[in-house]
């Protein structure tokens, strides 16, 4: 793939970003560019970045046939935050940055991940067809992630039945993204914009996979491309553990609710919004969230719930507030 930047956001994390260092030392080709966002703007990981570059340097080369548009043939950009912006902001930054830079295209992860060595291999064939490629992943221990790759829009929440089943079909089409591994081409960014910094974590990816949806036709595909290195205590919930419950913490609760207002503006801007479809998913969401603090997170269920009610009573600010916009579009 011309000119593919990884766009790699981290906070705090330099055991497990030294493991994904090791893993990108490891792929079979190499990427044009790895733009590290440093939510902590710590010198610890600026000295893991300016190693990594030197590492790569040595191994790969630089890119001296192709600069970026500041001239630069290194393969490691690092780009510190002076505030903790969150993931969503992490990675509006971090798409902005290569897209400045002129990267075709983009390959968004966390820090808890490890890339496999033939990823860029098996994602090249899939780049001549889509626009966005959702590859697949394995689990901290091994197993297929489990991943719901349909966001129901009439209710604003995942579709708890959509799993990676292919029934002979060699991709799935999807209206979703997941920034543990998304991959998408310039010209999605010119017609959607950057991934909006404003919902800080959470959702972000999926409202970014729902807009790439209206330009081009995002898919999932069988290929595995990444395996995730932080284990995250789960409760298996269903026939044989079909259905996983993860643990979270408050903050994520409240991004959880809070973030629903966003996903309601965009699907308004869409015509998918449906306000008693959004009422009732709103509803669910609630449930879901006290399932987790039940099965999974027990212990301080009042603070829980007041960053849950908190989340809510935020998300009816955005809803009904006249001054939002949305992210504009860059082409």
């Amino acid at each position: 793939m011309d000119r593919l930047a990884i766009v790699i956001v981290t906070f705090k994390r330099q055991e497990l970003l030294g493991r994904l260092f090791d893993s990108i030392a490891g792929l079979t080709v190499a990427p044009w560019r790895i733009v590290v966002v440093d939510n902590e703007n710590s010198p610890r990981t600026a000295k893991m970045a300016a190693g990594l570059s030197a590492r790569l340097a040595a191994q790969w080369g630089e890119t001296p046939a192709e600069p970026d548009s500041a001239g630069k043939t290194g393969r490691v950009v690092y780009d510190p935050q002076k505030t903790n912006t969150g993931g969503s902001g992490g990675f509006s930054e971090g798409v902005r940055c290569a897209f400045e830079l002129g990267a075709e295209w983009f390959w968004v992860m966390d820090d808890d991940v490890a890339v496999l060595p033939d990823a860029l291999e098996r994602l090249e064939p899939w780049s001549a067809r889509y626009d966005v490629v959702q590859g697949q992943r394995y689990d901290y221990d091994g197993t297929p992630f489990f991943w719901q790759h349909h966001f129901m829009t009439a209710l604003c929440i995942y579709n708890p039945l959509s799993r990676a089943g292919f029934n002979g079909s060699d991709h799935l089409d999807v209206n979703v993204m997941c920034f543990e591994g998304a991959l998408f081409r310039r010209r999605v960014v010119e017609r959607i914009g950057l991934p909006d910094h404003r919902f800080f974590i959470y959702y972000d990816d999926a409202v970014y996979g729902y807009l790439a949806s209206k330009v081009c036709q995002p898919v999932l595909v069988p290929d595995y491309v990444l395996r995730r290195t932080r284990e995250v205590p789960h409760q298996e919930v269903g026939a044989s553990g079909v259905r996983q419950i993860s643990s979270t913490s408050d903050m994520t609760r409240y991004y959880i609710m809070r973030n629903r207002g966003y996903m309601a503006r965009y699907f308004m801007l869409h015509g998918d919004y449906n306000p008693v479809g959004y009422a009732f998913g709103t509803l669910l969401s609630f449930a879901k969230e006290a399932l987790r603090l039940a099965l999974v997170d027990r212990g301080h269920f009042g603070p829980s719930w007041a960053r849950l009610w908190a989340g809510y009573r935020d998300s009816r600010t955005v809803l009904h507030d006249p001054a939002w916009e949305p992210m504009p579009p860059l082409g």
